[in-house]
């Protein structure tokens, strides 16, 4: 099952839930618990406003989203946050292609 990330499909995927962009709490709890406000936020930097990135697999995805993660850590000199499964398999679906 594909995957399908860009800005309208993270405004969509709040915007259903009745949930404001400046909701931390609300978007924390939707993507997955504690710190699920981070992923949100890296999943918007990592795909530029205007494009859309597809994976064909779950795994391809959580691979993007670490290693956008990693090389962004490894830039400021912090070390990386692990995507955690709690949040992979909330990400994988709010993400999947119907």
């Amino acid at each position: 099952m594909p995957y399908i990330l860009s800005h309208p499909v993270l405004d969509d995927v709040l915007q259903k839930r009745g949930i404001k962009p400046n909701d931390l709490a609300g978007i924390d709890k939707l993507f997955g618990g504690v710190d699920g406000y981070y992923w949100y936020h890296t999943m918007r930097h990592l795909c530029p406003r205007g494009e859309t990135i597809t994976w064909a697999s779950e795994e391809e995805m959580r691979a993007a989203i670490q290693g956008h993660e990693d090389e962004t850590a490894a830039e400021d000199e912090v070390k990386p946050q692990a995507l955690k499964p709690e949040h992979l398999a909330a990400i994988a679906a709010l993400l999947q292609a119907s």
